[in-house]
């Protein structure tokens, strides 16, 4: 890969300008809650008519990029993750920024997604043929086995109970399940309504299970002044707290940089698995495992890291096959089949101009990130400040339109207010909400793959084990469904213990 050309094709003065004024744009929606990366994108393309392929690219590249980053803002700020990756760390930022230090975490997320970017792309210059080779390997077997190895982790990582953490995963599962049944056609649990065909949108979902329960919880505590309460430290200090986190954690942010370009490679992974992969890694890895989900930065920094190297990786399938990873690159498939390209093995020969464009851009808008999410951080600290009496109003505003936007149907408000309602209720019961936010994104994904396995293999179990990375992949996930039981016993027998003692006392 010629280095050089990458950097010359960015370096022209109009696409400089593009990704500049397009991390600014991203920023600002990203840091929005319930305004997603894919929201910018999609808002963006009417505007792509009037450029250039390389422009209308760049464009896109440097959205998605820091509007990435920028969902984690109201995950911190307001514990309502602006994507889903967000929500496989949101706990951790949550109570961070809760304990007076807002800016600290949100300059580590930034750092370790500027870095787990720069990272991705340097691996998707160096590595696309080779990763584009291992995603095209892939059937239905593999894709089964890692959306439910994801599913795993997501209990497997759980700060409450496992069975407490089965529950949330099973709750998302079942509400995956509304729609048009993949294997025979036929609508599940739509009550008739044609607006639910196509299943319940994650989005809506996200922003009821996380924004709408958070408000409801909010007004019945009747704690007025909380939010004027909390400490901002400095800005020089988070600086200095920052970097020296990075500095210190500098192999995990290598790690997940690399497993979360490999990840997002994988088609219909995307950044969501990669962020969820990465923090179980992390978890199992950390000398403080106990610290996770109570306001540790180690989780901050390899979800961070993994979730914007998966966007680059999520473009490895998108220019050599022209399967969109996630779905943000459909869109660019979309802006690129409008401008006449063809994504595909061709591309590097046809459009090799095109394709260090889309390098360039990456890079040039991870070191933008900097200046542009910098700015996010420092300017959306200062929700904190304002009175929870107009705040609260106004996130919900938010949340609702966002909702909106996504369906453009009056069904997503109802998503947003029956989910709050529910996502109330389990926090209330201690039941966490992340494994349910991830159920409902991969519900399908499992639910697909495993039916085309099935009819492919005449119902036969054993066809998911016949092809050598599936077998890895599935004993991988059965080992972590052991360990599983094996802590969910440990907690029963715990538990009967701490009985019998209080009953011995009493």
């Amino acid at each position: 890969m010629d280095i050089f050309a990458i950097f010359t094709a960015v370096l022209e003065p109009h696409l400089m300008a593009t990704v500049l004024l397009c991390t600014l744009y991203g920023a600002f929606v990203g840091s929005m809650p319930g305004l997603t990366a894919t929201m910018a994108v999609a808002l963006l393309v009417p505007f792509t008519y009037f450029m250039g392929p390389a422009q209308a690219v760049a464009a896109i590249v440097a959205t998605t990029t820091t509007a990435i980053f920028a969902g984690d803002i109201s995950g911190a700020l307001l514990k309502m993750p602006g994507t889903p990756a967000s929500a496989a760390y949101v706990e951790d930022s949550y109570a961070l920024a809760q304990s007076g230090k807002p800016r600290t975490t949100l300059f580590v997320s930034l750092f370790a997604g500027v870095l787990g970017g720069i990272i991705g792309v340097i691996l998707l210059a160096l590595a696309t043929p080779q990763l584009a080779r291992l995603s095209a390997s892939f059937s239905s077997d593999e894709a089964f086995w890692l959306a439910t190895l994801g599913l795993s982790c997501a209990v497997f990582v759980g700060g409450a109970s496992v069975a407490r953490n089965f529950a949330s995963l099973f709750i998302g599962l079942a509400i995956a399940t509304v729609g048009i049944d993949v294997a025979v056609g036929h609508p599940r649990y739509t009550f008739g309504l044609m607006d639910l065909y196509d299943g319940v949108s994650f989005i809506p979902a996200m922003i009821g299970l996380f924004a709408l329960s958070e408000l409801l919880r909010n007004a019945g505590s009747g704690e007025e002044t909380k939010l004027r309460r909390i400490k901002i430290e400095p800005l020089s200090a988070a600086l200095c707290g920052a970097l020296h986190e990075i500095r210190t954690r500098w192999v995990s942010v290598m790690r997940s940089g690399l497993g979360g370009t490999v990840v997002g490679a994988l088609p219909g992974a995307g950044a969501d698995v990669a962020a969820w992969i990465a923090y179980a890694l992390s978890r199992r890895f950390s000398r403080t495992p106990e610290k996770f989900g109570k306001g540790h930065l180690e989780g901050i920094v390899d979800g961070g890291a993994a979730n914007n190297a998966a966007v680059a990786g999520a473009w490895t399938p998108a220019l050599v096959f022209g399967i969109p990873g996630d779905s943000v690159t459909a869109i660019a498939i979309g802006v690129l089949l409008m401008k006449g390209l063809t994504p595909g093995p061709d591309i590097f020969t046809t459009d090799a101009n095109l394709v260090y464009t889309i390098f360039g851009a990456f890079f040039m808008a991870n070191l933008l990130m900097l200046l542009t999410g910098g700015l996010a951080v420092t300017l959306a600290t200062y929700l904190l400040r304002i009175p929870r009496a107009v705040l609260m109003p106004l996130v919900l505003m938010l949340s609702l339109i966002g909702a909106y936007a996504i369906m453009g149907s009056t069904m997503a408000i109802w998503i947003v207010l029956v989910l709050g309602l529910l996502g109330f209720v389990m926090a209330w019961a201690q039941i966490p909400l992340a494994p349910a936010i991830l159920g409902i994104v991969l519900g399908k994904v499992v639910e697909g793959n495993f039916m085309v396995s099935m009819m492919k293999a005449q119902g036969d179990l054993t066809g998911f084990f016949e092809r050598g990375t599936a077998a890895v992949l599935g004993a991988i996930t059965l080992l972590v469904w052991g360990l599983l039981l094996l802590r969910a016993a440990l907690e029963i027998i715990g538990k009967r213990s701490s009985h019998s003692e209080r009953e011995a006392n009493s």
